[in-house]
């Protein structure tokens, strides 16, 4: 690397560290306020919120944790992925925001494989990830993360007594990517619900690829079957917006449709939820996102009673 891009990649390096900071390395830096609604998740949770064999399900206790899930993250969106990383991210081998200090990071962890040693401090290894944010928390921060993309105040204004929680950067190792895992993560986050009354989940789920016109079967789809009504509905910014309306509803081939539908956003439809109006191109991260709106209440009977109506199906 020459002298400038040297120079330009220990700058990143240095905002990262002064201004988004993981968890872990300068927590005095957030105000008390903040600090104590973060660390409400480790008191009122169970140090494990689940387990199938040797994969448990729990959220991230230390910094180096959460420094595990960031090079999890890079693994898939930088390197499996078209995202393409800042010169910062891409010198850490990390996926690092300023959100991730003040969010929970719920992961699952194989103890069939020995522990990673970065640096020689030992971290169980992390095999699948989910960032979550909580409304109050968000409130003392930055907002949420989803609001660089759509505009969530109309939604929030219309329920001010109900809690939200934001679901983001999930990702799971190729050969993780199976029933079990996903099972584990949907059983943290259901636990997580209950433990902090969260009456409402939100968040992005992305499709590969930044030209629309390529995805008009699945946008459509989701425009004419999935929309949320106008109680829960979300826009994306009008900067940004991107319709979804592509196709006519006469001219979408449903079976083809479900088959390109990522298989996160599948997992969203199942569960009961609906999307909002309009798409937005990320191109640093090379996706197509629309948002996702769950209320607690639509979720399907069936994966209450799956998961249990207390999170026991698959407690430690």
């Amino acid at each position: 690397m020459h002298a400038a891009g040297m120079q330009g990649a220990l700058a990143d390096v240095t905002r990262l560290l002064k201004g988004q900071t993981p968890v872990g390395i300068f927590p005095g830096l957030l105000p008390p306020s903040l600090l104590a609604a973060r660390a409400l998740s480790r008191k009122i949770l169970p140090p494990s919120l689940g387990r199938i064999g040797d994969l448990e399900v729990r959220l991230a206790r230390t910094g180096a944790e959460v420094r595990g899930a960031q090079a999890l993250r890079y693994g898939v969106f930088f390197e499996e992925m078209s995202a393409v990383p800042r010169m910062g991210a891409q010198f850490l081998r990390r996926d690092v925001d300023a959100y991730d200090q003040i969010c929970d990071h719920l992961l699952v962890i194989d103890h069939a494989l020995p522990p990673a040693k970065p640096f020689g401090v030992a971290r169980p290894t992390i095999v699948g990830t989910y960032r979550l944010l909580r409304q109050d928390v968000a409130e003392l921060a930055q907002g949420f993360y989803s609001q660089h993309e759509f505009d969530l105040g109309p939604l929030v204004a219309r329920h001010p007594d109900l809690k939200f929680l934001e679901l983001g950067r999930s990702c799971v190792l190729p050969p993780y990517r199976n029933k079990r895992t996903v099972e584990l993560l949907w059983h943290g986050i259901w636990a997580y619900v209950l433990a902090h009354g969260i009456d409402c989940m939100i968040g992005c789920a992305s499709f590969e690829g930044t030209n629309p016109d390529a995805l008009a079967l699945p946008l459509s789809f989701l425009h004419h079957n999935a929309r949320a009504d106008e109680e829960w509905s979300v826009s994306a910014k009008v900067s940004r917006h991107v319709q979804m309306n592509r196709l006519p509803a006469s001219a979408i081939d449903m079976k083809r449709a479900l088959h390109v539908l990522p298989p996160l956003l599948k997992g969203y439809l199942r569960l009961g939820a609906k999307v909002g109006d309009g798409a937005v191109v990320d191109r640093a991260f090379g996706t197509t996102d629309v948002f996702i709106v769950l209320p607690r209440q639509a979720i399907s009977e069936r994966y209450i009673s799956h998961f249990g109506a207390d999170a026991g199906r698959y407690a430690a």
